[in-house]
């Protein structure tokens, strides 16, 4: 199953919104900035009707290496969650 570039959704918004392409990746890449600095000041960011988009911190964790079996030490570290709307849970059930 093949999914969509960055490029396709370009394309695709450019036909839609009757942009050029060049303005429409300068909005998406804003966009996509946003949230991305949003979420590195620690912020939720909810998208409607898509979803959320939250920073949780996983903690440190014992773990074993795949090759050798020893044992090692995963540390702490914050995680990127994304959390679908019920509008996008309900199309998959």
């Amino acid at each position: 199953m093949a999914g969509k570039t960055k490029n396709d959704l370009v394309n695709q918004a450019a036909r839609k919104a009757e942009m050029t392409k060049s303005k429409t990746k300068m909005v998406l890449d804003t966009l996509l900035d946003s949230i991305e600095k949003e979420l590195s000041s620690g912020h939720k960011v909810t998208l409607s009707p898509l979803g959320n988009f939250a920073v949780t911190r996983r903690k440190a964790r014992q773990g074993r290496n795949p090759s050798t079996g020893e044992r090692i030490q995963i540390p702490a570290k914050n995680d990127v969650k994304f959390t679908p709307s019920k509008n996008i849970k309900d199309q998959f059930n």
